[in-house]
């Protein structure tokens, strides 16, 4: 009996911080986060103040780990894409590929790429990921981005992680304008190039 009543307990705590989160997201993207108190959040969510503290610090806290939460999702999605490829035997070509899902899921919401790219800085999202209270028991996420290259090729790069830094910036960078002001050129045209760039970050590193 006490396992069954502890298990309901988890399924409500659980409960509560998606709904924190989702309730965030919605004024975060809706009402700005500037403009958006923490009031807003747990009147919007149905929880006592209180409750949101046993969860996050500030309105930053819970930002930071939302972007990071919003990140692990959108890189399941595109490691799923990378495992069902029937072109993703070197490891540049699964990056490419990885890659190419990630923008594609932006071109499709674009509210959670002027979320996330309005938002983004590796440090925070490094940091966030961290906690177990962001990262679901066997998300892929760019934490685990290092371990995985290190574990599923021969290929060694002098820096891993700067590696995927590198990456993670000049994607985040180029494609929040080329999305949604289609400028300097629409997404599907600037691709190719990007592709060539990333290429070109991996050989750098290459030992």
């Amino acid at each position: 009996m006490a396992g069954i009543t502890k298990s309901k307990i988890e399924v409500k705590k659980q409960h509560k911080l998606e709904t924190l989160y989702n309730k965030a997201f919605e004024l975060f993207t809706t009402k700005g986060f500037s403009k958006t108190s923490i009031s807003d959040i747990v009147s919007n969510a149905g929880v006592a103040k209180g409750t949101f503290y046993l969860y996050f610090k500030d309105k930053y806290d819970i930002r930071n780990k939302l972007i990071a939460k919003k990140g692990q999702e959108i890189c399941n999605k595109a490691y799923e894409v990378v495992n069902n490829s029937e072109n993703a035997d070197k490891l540049e070509d699964r990056v490419i590929i990885f890659t190419d899902s990630v923008i594609n899921q932006f071109v499709e919401d674009t509210l959670m790429l002027r979320f996330i790219a309005k938002n983004l800085n590796y440090g925070v999202i490094h940091q966030a990921l961290a906690d177990e209270t962001v990262t679901e028991a066997g998300g892929f996420n760019i934490a685990k981005l290092y371990q995985h290259v290190q574990e599923t090729t021969d290929v060694r790069f002098k820096s891993p992680e700067i590696a995927i830094y590198m990456i993670v910036e000049l994607v985040s960078g180029t494609c929040y304008t080329s999305i949604l002001e289609e400028k300097p050129v629409p997404i599907d045209e600037l691709k190719p190039h990007l592709f060539e760039a990333i290429r070109a970050i991996m050989a750098s590193q290459i030992i």
